[in-house]
């Protein structure tokens, strides 16, 4: 449909049988092909986009149903930028001629955005590599998944369009398999439990996510957890995610009531000194001539397993911690552990 040939807003009902839930920017470039799905986000991100009278991202999973009006505003032309490779050293796992498994370092962006235009994942992906697979779009070649910028750990990306549709659909059935360490505040109520509670965008704080009813536009969660050790006021866990939202496990953690160690979103700290672990110093507080053991939050990618697209095999990947981390839960075990109280969850 060409948006010169239509009334604006166009406003529309979801009625085709969807086998999947295509994102929205995806679903609407298809919708309209005389614009880019960067052309369809930049119509999301002026507002000009609403799904059943709400603004949504562009990642907003389409469902039948769904009542879609799209208006098509004069938007100033916004020249494309280029994506330059950039020399950065890169800590490989696994890597083959149709894909590749990236161990990523905190402080790093996975693709380029706003105010993020180097130094992230693809800029050093388009140095190593002469082809990625292109259907994340431009901006995104080989990626597949995505970790918070200060989350470091394992990292899925695709050579070619083929290998990346395979494990994409991997991702969508619910079949690979990733398993998380963090280091929390205080301690889970039970040794290992499924925490299921639907997530969506925060209603005030744009850059947070917040426990969400469905009828609020929440999206079904679940991720099960396994304490593997208790220090009183801190606890390393074990995260294995079911589904894929955006911060599940951060959200997660928290509503539970234990929080990943200096998430400054969901914490309100972004880091932690020994002579707070020692209880000498505030929650969150640093202490002259004194280092912070860690300044983002204690979350780690630790293992991933998938089947390859391509041979058939089942693959098996590990990343060991990273320093920040291992520092941490070095101090915590100098602290004696607490009574172990088993209290088993549901299965």
């Amino acid at each position: 449909m060409d948006p010169d040939l239509i009334e604006s807003p166009d406003t529309f009902k979801v009625e085709s049988d969807l086998t999947t839930q295509p994102r929205l920017d995806a679903y609407l470039a298809v919708r309209y092909p005389s614009f880019s799905r960067v052309g369809i986000q930049r119509l999301i991100e002026a507002e000009a986009v609403t799904v059943n009278d709400r603004q949504m991202r562009p990642s907003y999973r389409i469902r039948n149903g769904d009542v879609i009006s799209v208006s098509f505003p004069d938007l100033p032309d916004r020249p494309e930028r280029v994506i330059e490779p950039e020399d950065i050293p890169l800590d490989v796992v696994y890597e083959d001629e149709w894909l590749t498994v990236i161990n990523k370092p905190p402080n790093m962006v996975v693709h380029p955005g706003k105010g993020n235009w180097k130094g992230t994942l693809v800029n050093a992906l388009q140095y190593r590599y002469s082809n990625l697979s292109s259907v994340s779009g431009t901006h995104r070649p080989g990626i597949i998944h995505r970790l918070d910028r200060d989350t470091t750990g394992l990292v899925l990306v695709g050579r070619d369009d083929e290998t990346h549709r395979g494990l994409a659909s991997q991702f969508e059935k619910r079949t690979i398999e990733k398993n998380y360490i963090a280091v929390v505040y205080g301690e889970p109520s039970r040794d290992r439990d499924f925490i299921e509670q639907p997530i969506g965008p925060h209603s005030s704080v744009r850059e947070r996510m917040a426990i969400k009813p469905v009828t609020e536009g929440g999206k079904d969660s679940k991720t099960f957890y396994e304490v593997v050790r208790r220090y009183g006021k801190y606890s390393v866990v074990k995260c294995e995610l079911h589904t894929g939202r955006t911060h599940q496990i951060r959200v997660h953690l928290a509503y539970i009531g234990t929080p990943v160690v200096a998430d400054k979103l969901y914490a309100c700290r972004d880091r932690i000194t020994l002579s707070e672990i020692k209880g000498l110093a505030q929650p969150g507080s640093t202490v002259e001539g004194e280092e912070p053991l860690i300044t983002r939050q204690a979350l780690h990618a630790h293992t991933i397993a998938f089947i390859h697209p391509k041979t058939g095999k089942r693959i098996e990947l590990e990343a060991p911690l990273p320093a920040d981390m291992v520092s941490l839960i070095e101090a915590l075990e100098k602290i004696p552990p607490a009574p172990v109280v088993t209290k088993k969850g549901r299965f």
